[in-house]
């Protein structure tokens, strides 16, 4: 039998990889110039415009000029002795407004984890008709979150909401309360509607995760006359951990630049304004493009930090090669 040598090893192998990695770019080649130019420019653009004195008057003809990090640390003071804050890193509305972004993803991130979490394990257990509930759970989430915030916007007003009608009858009020323009309960009515629209997200991360534990583990356990509780502390959640940590990451991301359900439940309230609505509003509102590119700049920096995090923390090890 005649035998012919095989190809060298080194080569071949470098030689299918780099086939692999020419057709990976031409794959990721249309993403990468739609992304140049629907986020590349616009952000190179925004931290631009940032150290410059740029406003509604000279954003279009040029006429402005650069003013280097003065629209993020200088205070200006007037002849009268009034404090006409003008730098980002020095105005109090903007620090109100990172307490307020801050407050709002911690507490609505943590709560929708929880609740994920719970939502999840009921979901991953045996019951007739389980595919229409969770088909159910994601109703919440499948909503446009302007339409969401317009519904609860409705349901919350204090002159003809079903909010107030409700407590008012079960006796936990004794009068309609304006959730959305009070200053001590605005807060409340946005993480009210931002749970319930999101905690169906959470579950779906989870119950993927949920979905890889082998079911081996749990006749074992079962067999063994372990505590069901015991076996979801030393079993359950330490293999679900990554698929938490990673739910919780993007969920975290989204909530550091929450906009539309601010913006459109609460508006005006500066005990829920967020950096992307203030952003927002002195560009578009107030036409101050230099200060609002700041606070974008800024906030897109706080996002990086995070994502940084996320590629650093991310680096789970999934199948045990580590440990060996």
């Amino acid at each position: 039998m005649t035998t012919y040598p095989a190809p060298a090893p080194g080569s071949a192998g470098r030689s299918l990889q780099q086939q692999r990695a020419r057709a990976a770019f031409w794959f990721l080649a249309p993403m990468l110039v739609m992304l140049a130019f629907v986020a590349a420019w616009p952000l190179f653009r925004s931290i631009m415009l940032s150290f410059t004195d740029a406003s509604a008057d000279t954003i279009f003809n040029g006429n402005w000029e650069w003013v280097g990090f003065q629209n993020y640390v200088e205070a200006r003071v007037r002849s009268s002795g009034e404090v006409r804050w003008r730098g980002v890193l020095v105005d109090p509305k903007w620090w109100n407004a990172v307490w307020n972004t801050v407050r709002f993803s911690v507490m609505s991130v943590t709560l929708e984890t929880l609740l994920g979490l719970l939502v999840a394990l009921v979901l991953n257990a045996e019951f007739r008709g389980r595919a229409i509930v969770r088909a159910a759970v994601l109703v919440p989430w499948a909503i446009p979150t302007i339409v969401s915030a317009k519904m609860w916007g409705w349901m919350l007003n204090d002159q003809y909401g079903i909010i107030n009608d409700m407590l008012m009858n079960l006796g936990f009020i004794a009068s309609p309360i304006a959730w959305t323009a009070r200053p001590d309960t605005a807060m409340i009515a946005v993480l009210i509607v931002d749970v319930w629209k999101t905690t169906p997200f959470m579950a779906l991360l989870i119950l993927a995760g949920l979905q890889m534990v082998p079911r081996d583990m749990y006749e074992a356990a079962r067999l063994d006359g372990i505590h069901p509780m015991r076996v979801f502390w030393r079993v359950t959640l330490p293999l679900i951990r990554p698929a938490i940590m990673v739910a919780v990451i993007f969920r975290l991301l989204d909530a550091l630049r929450i906009f539309d359900l601010i913006y459109v439940l609460t508006p005006r309230s500066e005990g829920t304004i967020t950096m992307s609505v203030i952003s927002f509003q002195n560009i578009r509102e107030f036409g101050k493009y230099a200060e609002g590119s700041a606070q974008s700049s800024i906030l897109f920096a706080i996002i990086a930090v995070f994502v940084a995090l996320y590629i650093w923390l991310g680096k789970v090890d999934l199948s045990g090669e580590r440990s060996r």
